[in-house]
């Protein structure tokens, strides 16, 4: 389920982890691990999520992120997920409420949620929107 560029055969996955350490904005760190089409060796790179995109998109919560609660740091947390895998602004804004309730406001202190996880949650909410 990891996106796979079909001109170069490059095969990338990302996760988002965050450790809540209680009340205020907290951290959350991208990792993207790449690869070529059958090879074992992969390259590794690991960033903070911007706050700054998925503001300028709707601004939730300009202090950042959190998870675990129906907030709205929980919200903008979601919106700057779905915004940084799949690059899609108005995707990114019409689904992250409902993002949120699914795998953002459950997530534990320990926050853990990887790029096919995201997807699938993606293909059952347009499956849905598509046998209504």
């Amino acid at each position: 389920m990891a996106a796979q560029d079909k001109t170069d055969g490059l095969i990338k996955m990302k996760s988002y982890t965050g450790n809540n350490s209680g009340a205020g904005p907290q951290k959350v760190t991208v990792k993207e691990v790449s690869r070529l089409a059958g090879s074992d060796d992969a390259q590794v790179r690991e960033y903070e999520l911007p706050l700054e995109p998925s503001l300028k998109l709707y601004s939730h919560s300009p202090d950042g992120f959190q998870w675990g609660s129906q907030g709205s740091g929980c919200a903008q947390t979601a919106l700057a997920i779905l915004l940084d895998l799949t690059g899609d602004k108005a995707l990114s804004v019409a689904l992250h409420q409902e993002f949120k309730r699914h795998l953002i406001a459950t997530a534990s202190k320990r926050l853990v949620i990887t790029e096919p996880t995201i997807r699938r949650w993606l293909q059952v909410v347009s499956n849905k929107e598509t046998n209504q």
